[in-house]
Formats: C-alpha cells, structure tokens, sequence
C-alpha cells in the first residue's frame, strides 16, 4: 500500500472500527414470546459456556468469552448490528445524548504535564477559577507526576456526576501554585463544527454528527448566519457517520415545504413508518448545497436523500458510504447493550440506500476498492449498470443499492497531501507546537479579525515546527513531505493556533476557506454555474 493510499483510508479504518453509520430510531418491534427452538439454543449456549468454565485447561474469563460470543453472533447478523460491553456504554451514550458530567476542560499532554488548552465559558471549571495555559500537577489526592498520564487516566479522574467535586492543584505561568475545588457539572457537546458566513449571502455550517443536541445545535447556528444576511447555505456533512433518526427528520423539515415525505422505515417484525415534513421549516427560501463524501452515512444519507428525492438544493461531492440499516439499542441488565438491525430505511422515492454485505463481500474495504479505481477522482458508471433506477417529481434519475451519488461529482483534492502530515497527526505535533508557541501570548490577540489578519506562519516558522517535530517529538523527517505539503502543513498551523486562541469553529474557518469541495459550493452558488472535469453545471 503506498503512502498516499494510507494517507486517504487511515480515517476510514477507524470509522469501520466504530461501526461507522449507525442509525437509531423508535419502533414499534414486535416482541414475541421465546420460542421452544430459542430456548433450546440459549440452554445450549449456556451449557457450553459452563462446561468450559469447569472444564477448560486454564482459567477462562467467562464475562469476557460471553461478550466475546455476543459479539460474534451479533456481527455474524449484519455489519452494524453490533454489542456494546457495560465498560464502554456510558462512553458511547455520553457522545450521543450531547453532554456529559465533567469540569469543563479540553486538555492536553504537553511535556509529561497535563495543561488546560481550553477553559470553557461559564463552565465549573470556570468559575472555580481556571484558565487556559493552567497546568494540573494533583487531581484529588494524586499526584500526577506519580502516574503515566494518558487520555483515559485523565478522562477517568475529570469526568464524573454532576454536582460531585473533585479538588485541583494548579501551576499558573508567572502566578505560582494554587489550589482549586470543582464542582462537576454537565457540559455540553456541540455538533456544529463551524457555522459562518463565506460571502455576504453564503452562510456555511458543517455538522458533525446527528446526537441528541444537534437539532438544538443547527437551529442555534441557521439563525445566527441569516441575522448576519444569510441566504444561501452550504450544508457540509462529509464526515458525518449517522445518528438519531428522529433528529435527522428535524433537520430535513427545515428545507422543504410541508407535507413532504421525508423517509420511512420497514422491516420483518416493525411497522412501515413513514415521516413527513411539517410547515415550520426555516430554510425554505434557502438556496441549499450539501456536501457530501465516502464517509456521510447513514442519518446523513437520509438528508441528502430526502433532498434529492425532493428536487430540493443540490448534492455535490462523492458517492456515501451506503448505511441504509435501522438500529434499536437494548440496553441488559448486567449494565451493557446491543444495537439490532430492526429495520430499514427508504428515501422518498423508495430507495434502499444500504450497500450489499455478507461472507463474500468485503464491507469494510469498500472507500479502499473506491479509491483504487478512480472513483475518488472521476464518477464510476459502472455502479448504475444494475442499480435500481427511481425518478424523482421533477423527472431526475437517481439510484438505489449503494450510497446517494451526488448530482455534481467533486474530485477528491489530493493536492499537497502526504504521509508526513498522517505521521504529524498522529504525533500531535500541530497541537503541541500550538500551545507552546501560544502558552505566553495567549492574551495577544482579543479577536479572531486581528489574528487572522496579522498572524503568518513564515517560512521560519515553518522551518522552526519542523525541526520541533523531528527532534522533540520523534517525527521521522521526510523531505519530500516537508517540500510538497509545505502549504497545507502551514495552514494546518494557523488553524490550530486559531483554535487554541479561541474555539472550533475559528479553526474550521482557516481549514474551510482552503477546502476545494467548499470552493466549488461556493461558485456555484454566487455564480450559477460550474465547471467540473470538462463538465458544465447552470442552476
């Protein structure tokens, strides 16, 4: 595998290792009682289970051989019906209910040392005291240069009930040593990576993933931009991997006119469940673009899917990854949970978004086989020769059986990438130089304005985070890399000062204004037209 190619699916390997894409909604599933054929295969599981036990040649785990077999017997089903041990439960709720207890803190392992990059506004943390640049040296009664810091060990101690208190010892730059008691308390978790306007008329917002919140959150955003003029919207949801099913209607209502089906569900034992849009729509009068690539699935298929299907704004990037399954999640008495395909989803003109899976097919190396056939930098026809075809009210073909295909197809930009920004990523060099070159000056700049206006990174900058990454942080120096992706690894830089000076969506700014797909949003929207691969679109 070349360094380019590890590059492009290093994100889509994690995503697969999450089960990218789920779904989740409310049914109504029918729950039958316990067959005589159950009953004997649950005495059989049970059985071996306890023969192991007494038998087996050395000690054996049973909790963990059962959710080891639950695992097993839940994957053999389908590629994201999927068990979730009660260890990692509350981790995974925590993301998607939108908050969770803690002191309100992003953090950093900076130098052996655990530092507050980020003291959130109005947070416990706050108002106990804190400010960014703070360095923690005792959590409670532990000593943290006693320890071996990692993200859990931090995470593990920080995060907690709301209203428990945990006590901090503080080293503040030029202040000394002081002591501070927190009062947890819940903190929020936005969706809305970035939400701002890219012209007097083109707001642009990017979400992240389809969590409790996120409606709240989109609602919050859409509002703020047409206060500042906004009247036509690029809607970004490259990345996004799914969510509630619930929320995702919500959104969609906010584009289309009343009375219009949205999306429905059906499977073996659930009803057909059909939703349709409401009159309360914001963003009617909206000029809309949505973004998409390989790695939008599931809620976010639903989205650009129910747009398409409705003639409603224009879908450009790359074909999805093509989740079309419905999950419930049964959470069990022992504290863990399983996430069961019931159903699946349908957009407006019937199609079944869901790729094929089974023994034969290699589900998860799908963007991998994307990618080496070209698909990431021109359409593949040969993907519609059996698809099933649909039209839509306004006569426009679309196809089912893989993914929504976007009605302009936008190259992926490989222009200045390399392994050497992946191998900078993963040693978080973009963030440790950040803080370090920002830990005294943080109070410099008072606006993002200023900051952008007046903060370059020169060539000695440059030149200056290359050799901190080589020799402090143990990055092997490729000189091809730090000659071709010098402008990306430069901009990448001021993003992530951005965002330790003031927050995410800053950072996005800086990343988005250089981001290809966004550009050609962007033109198509003021200009009326694009030209893409010799290909001429008109609005």
């Amino acid at each position: 595998m070349n360094k380019f190619r590890l590059f492009v699916f290093t994100p889509l390997l994690v995503f697969s290792a999450l089960g990218i894409g789920f779904l989740m909604g409310n049914h109504s599933v029918e729950k039958p009682e316990v067959s005589q054929d159950s009953k004997m295969s649950a005495d059989k599981i049970s059985s071996i289970v306890d023969f192991i036990e007494k038998n087996y040649v050395d000690t054996v785990d049973v909790e963990k051989l059962t959710d080891r077999s639950i695992h097993d017997m839940l994957q053999n089903l389908d590629p994201h019906s999927s068990y979730i041990p009660a260890s990692r439960l509350k981790e995974v709720n925590e993301g998607m209910r939108g908050n969770f207890g803690g002191v309100g803190i992003r953090f950093l392992i900076h130098d052996d040392t655990l530092v507050a990059t980020h003291v959130l506004p109005q947070s416990p943390a706050e108002m106990a005291g804190l400010k960014s640049g703070d360095r923690i040296i005792m959590v409670d009664d532990q000593d943290l240069l006693d320890v071996e810091l990692d993200n859990k060990f931090v995470q593990d101690h920080l995060k907690g009930l709301q209203g428990t208190d945990v006590r901090l010892k503080i080293v503040r730059h030029g202040e000394g040593t002081f002591e501070a008691k927190v009062t947890r308390g819940t903190i929020p978790i936005s969706s809305i990576n970035c939400g701002i306007m890219l012209s007097d008329e083109v707001g642009f917002i990017k979400l992240s993933e389809f969590s409790a919140t996120s409606y709240y959150d989109f609602k919050t955003a859409i509002r703020k931009l047409r206060r500042k003029g906004m009247k036509k919207l690029i809607f970004d949801i490259r990345g996004n991997g799914g969510g509630y099913l619930g929320v995702a209607t919500k959104i969609i209502d906010e584009f289309l006119e009343s009375n219009k089906m949205i999306v429905y569900t059906q499977g073996r034992k659930s009803k057909k469940e059909s939703y349709y849009s409401t009159a309360v729509g914001e963003l009617k009068d909206i000029e809309l673009v949505i973004l998409i690539d390989s790695y939008s699935a599931s809620a976010s298929e639903i989205v650009s899917g129910a747009c398409q299907d409705n003639d409603r704004g224009t879908i450009m990037g790359r074909r999805t990854f093509g989740k079309g399954l419905v999950q419930e999640q049964i959470e069990l008495k022992d504290g863990s949970a399983m996430r069961l395909t019931v159903a699946r989803y349908y957009t407006p003109t019937g199609r079944s978004i869901q790729r094929p899976y089974g023994d034969s097919i290699e589900y998860h190396e799908d963007a991998l086989k994307r990618y080496e056939n070209g698909e990431f930098y021109r359409p593949d026809s040969s993907i519609f020769k059996n698809a099933p075809k649909f039209e839509t009210p306004e006569g426009k073909i679309v196809y089912g059986g893989g993914g929504i295909t976007p009605d302009i197809f936008l190259p992926f930009d490989s222009t200045n990438r390399s392994m050497f920004i992946t191998e900078l990523r993963i040693a978080s060099a973009f963030n440790h130089w950040a803080f370090k070159l920002m830990d005294a000056k943080r109070d410099y700049w008072k606006d993002f304005e200023s900051f952008d206006r007046d903060f370059q990174v020169t060539d000695q900058v440059y030149n200056d985070f290359i050799n901190y990454a080589v020799n402090d942080l143990g990055v092997e120096r490729d000189e091809y890399g730090i000659k071709h992706s010098k402008r990306l690894i430069k901009m990448y830089l001021k993003a992530e000062v951005a965002r330790h000076l003031f927050t995410e969506n800053e950072y996005f700014q800086v990343i988005e204004r250089e981001d290809s797909d966004v550009k050609s949003a962007l033109q198509y929207l003021d200009e009326g037209r694009l030209t893409i691969l010799g290909k001429t679109f008109k609005k």
